[in-house]
């Protein structure tokens, strides 16, 4: 029991790579993350179960870094994730079909982008200064100060936005994901979880990969 209870603790070290301790929570997260945003890239249908092993673990690592408006995060990622999971596999009509009777890419309607992008700034902005007092309000549950409450309540706000029109197929999603990681990778390697940190540096290589070959697959539906 005291082994499974020490896969989920930060502080338990799986192996010590020049000098960095990696536990089996951040190991374990990492790779699945890195397939689900593979196999998202790749517009294969089974990124949504994988992303569910990586949510499960990255929630406890996030309350565990203090990094409290992520841990939150993780639940809308689950919710979502199931929906994604049923959105993609259930076209409405046989015009929102690819050729795997899959949904379709799609775009965003400007006017939606547009409202999309300034519901984002104003959540960031409110959702971080609640974070940045939570320590305050609930002090049982948060004893400690957050961690950049602003730049991951940023992280956070894009996120959701990105994963909502990921599970719709929306291309933009892809541009919406490559900001998260740049952000996200600043802080990460701030806060010393190094080996996390370079796994959004490739995420965000994924993303540009992801975005590219979606552009690529939609402009082919008109041929």
């Amino acid at each position: 029991m005291d082994f499974v209870l020490g896969l989920f603790d930060l502080d338990v070290t799986l192996v010590t790579l020049l000098g960095y301790k990696l536990s089996y929570l951040e190991l374990t997260g990492t790779v699945s993350g890195l397939a689900c945003v593979w196999l998202t890239a790749r517009e294969n249908i089974w990124c949504w179960p994988v992303g569910i092993v990586n949510i499960a673990c990255f929630f406890v690592m996030f309350f565990q870094l203090r990094l409290y408006s992520d841990m939150f995060l993780q639940v809308y990622f689950l919710a979502t994730s199931v929906y994604g999971w049923w959105k993609w596999g259930h076209p409405r009509s046989p015009e929102e079909a690819n050729r795997r009777n899959e949904l379709r890419i799609s775009l965003l309607k400007m006017k939606i982008l547009l409202l999309l992008l300034a519901a984002c700034l104003a959540a960031s902005i409110g959702f971080g200064l609640f974070i940045k007092n939570i320590h305050t309000m609930l002090p049982s549950l948060f004893p400690e100060r957050a961690a950049f409450p602003f730049a991951d309540s940023v992280v956070a706000v894009l996120s959701v936005a990105a994963q909502f029109i990921m599970a719709r197929k929306k291309l933009e999603c892809w541009l919406f994901w490559i900001a998260v990681d740049a952000l996200a990778l600043v802080i990460y390697f701030l806060k010393g979880v190094n080996l996390v940190a370079i796994e959004y540096f490739v995420f965000g290589c994924i993303a540009l990969y992801g975005f590219l070959g979606w552009k690529k697959e939609y402009r082919g539906y008109s041929r």
